[in-house]
């Protein structure tokens, strides 16, 4: 069987033009992208209302809020707005994920990465290894958040914890926001980086010269069938 390999190029240059509905392939379904643009919403108005609490040099932010006492009232719930449906998505995506031997190999080759020569990268499926890596910081830092979260949810949780355990869950609660918005910009810069990949979430499609440019092994999945045929 011979393979099938579209120009990237040209490809780009039809799908800015417009490109036929039937040359494009479905990378994420309209309730995939529904349920991230939901998480990142609720991302980004949970770290608005956490840096708001965080600092006093950031205490303007809570006007954003209708001010402190309100900042107060809504972060917990805009943290499990993004913690709970994103630990849904994680355990759905979890296969996915998962570290093989050529993402490693692909993280050893970053200076590859960083220069754009993918033709000299592992074939990569549905997601690299900086995505993934992403992904897992994103999940063990979300974890963290509401495992330290509880403890400090005055109105509901901290007369059950001891001042010492309240005091610690603060400390790694602010550690793991901070690691979550850096991931969180890495994966936004990335996303811009990478020519296509916001269409993607805002449309669901990708055309065959992007697939077979950054994603080769998961463009041989999806179009296994018809070359067959």
């Amino acid at each position: 069987m011979s393979d099938s390999r579209p120009d990237a190029g040209s490809t780009e240059e039809r799908e800015a033009a417009g490109a036929d509905p039937s040359d494009r392939i479905l990378r994420y379904s309209a309730f995939s992208r529904s349920r991230h643009w939901w998480i990142a919403i609720a991302f980004v108005l949970t770290a608005l209302s956490g840096l708001a609490l965080f600092h006093p040099a950031l205490f303007g932010l809570s006007g954003l809020f209708g001010g402190g006492p309100w900042t107060r009232v809504l972060h917990p719930y805009f943290g499990l707005l993004m913690v709970v449906p994103f630990l849904f998505l994680a355990a759905a995506a979890a296969e996915h994920n998962r570290m093989q031997r050529s993402d490693w190999a692909w993280l050893r080759q970053y200076r590859d990465v960083l220069s754009n020569r993918e033709d000299r990268l592992p074939e990569v499926g549905i997601y690299n290894a900086g995505q993934k890596l992403v992904f897992h910081v994103s999940l063990v830092c979300a974890v963290g958040l509401l495992l330290t979260g509880l403890p400090i949810w005055r109105a509901y949780f901290s007369a059950y914890f001891p001042i010492g355990l309240i005091r610690l869950a603060s400390v790694v609660h602010a550690v793991c926001a901070l690691a979550l918005i850096c991931a969180m910009m890495v994966h936004i810069y990335a996303a811009i980086w990478v020519k296509g990949s916001i269409r993607a979430m805002t449309r669901g499609w990708v055309t065959p010269g992007w697939a077979w440019k950054h994603h080769r092994a998961w463009f041989r999945e999806v179009t296994k069938g018809s070359q067959q045929r």
